[in-house]
């Protein structure tokens, strides 16, 4: 039987990596994929591609980039792919990261979502209402319609051969009193982030596993849940199960686990937990050994 062949690099929209464990033979098949949609999360992303786009868009709109951007995610996703090889070394996994800023389009949405209120723990439009230029709009959809392509071709290499699937996410350590984002992002954000504005930000918790779905339908891999609740209590996580969020509809990540029910695992980690300092308005990179604390506890649950 033939593998199923599966998604090469492209360039400034996905980057990908074939890792294999030291005893695995050179033509192994992954059985793991980690996919990381909100995986730009340098500044080097943002302005590599707010330099293609030729509409007016707000003022200081790298100051939301940093704020929104999922910093870490990459880095813990991976990470945890590594540990797990060194485990179980005659296996690969296949790292996809989207190479696309979620500032102007979101490869975890429909690209036609157009955001729900964000304070009821709702999401970000697929492509923000700022970009109103015609010839934006069009480079984005062709951006995003890549980029999801390549992502069904990887899941279907690896999940739909009976692989699993890692979806990480980082968050804010706050819901911020902010309903939508729109024209004046960048103001409501220097007005959620005001000292005299905190009473108003409600925390979050360390670690969000996004398991189930509204109804409460279990999507997860069977016994990952239970054993990272219990995993990141122990290596001293506050860790909560669907809480800020959960698997919805609006989501690719949810389309994703629908898909392949019980072979797709997908999580939240609060971003100030992952870098040196919190600053939500400057470019900031995670640190190494708070990454591996994180990976520690996801890499024994993510082969079967």
């Amino acid at each position: 039987m033939t593998a199923p062949p599966l998604p090469t690099s492209i360039d400034g929209v996905l980057d990908v990596e074939l890792l294999r464990g030291a005893e695995a033979p050179a033509d192994a098949l992954p059985d793991l994929l980690v996919e990381v949609p909100h995986g730009a999360d340098r500044r080097s992303h943002y302005d590599a591609l707010r330099a293609r786009l030729q509409g007016e868009l707000p003022a200081d709109l790298h100051c939301f980039f940093h704020m929104n951007t999922d910093v870490g995610a990459w880095s813990y996703g991976r990470a945890a792919a590594q540990l797990a090889l060194e485990a179980q070394p005659t296996r690969a996994a296949l790292i996809l990261r989207c190479l696309l800023p979620r500032t102007f389009v979101d490869c975890n949405r429909p690209a036609d979502f157009e955001g729900t209120e964000l304070t009821s723990g709702g999401l970000t439009a697929g492509v923000p209402s700022y970009v109103t230029d015609e010839r934006d709009l069009a480079l984005l959809l062709d951006l995003h319609r890549t980029y999801v392509q390549a992502v069904a071709q990887a899941y279907g290499a690896v999940c739909g051969e009976g692989g699993r699937a890692l979806v990480p996410h980082t968050y804010g350590p706050d819901t911020l009193p902010i309903e939508r984002v729109d024209a004046d992002i960048v103001e409501r954000l220097r007005w959620a982030y005001a000292p005299e504005q905190a009473d108003q930000r409600q925390p979050r918790a360390e670690v969000d596993l996004l398991t189930r779905d509204k109804e409460g339908t279990l999507f997860a891999p069977p016994g990952a849940e239970e054993a990272l609740l219990a995993g990141f209590a122990a290596a001293g996580f506050q860790a909560v199960a669907n809480d800020t969020y959960c698997l919805v509809p609006a989501a690719l990540g949810y389309q994703w686990s629908a898909s392949y029910p019980g072979q797709v695992l997908t999580l939240e980690v609060r971003r100030d937990l992952l870098v040196e300092r919190w600053d939500p308005f400057e470019e900031m990179l995670p640190v190494p050994e708070k990454v591996e604390r994180v990976a520690k506890v996801l890499a024994p649950v993510l082969f079967r």
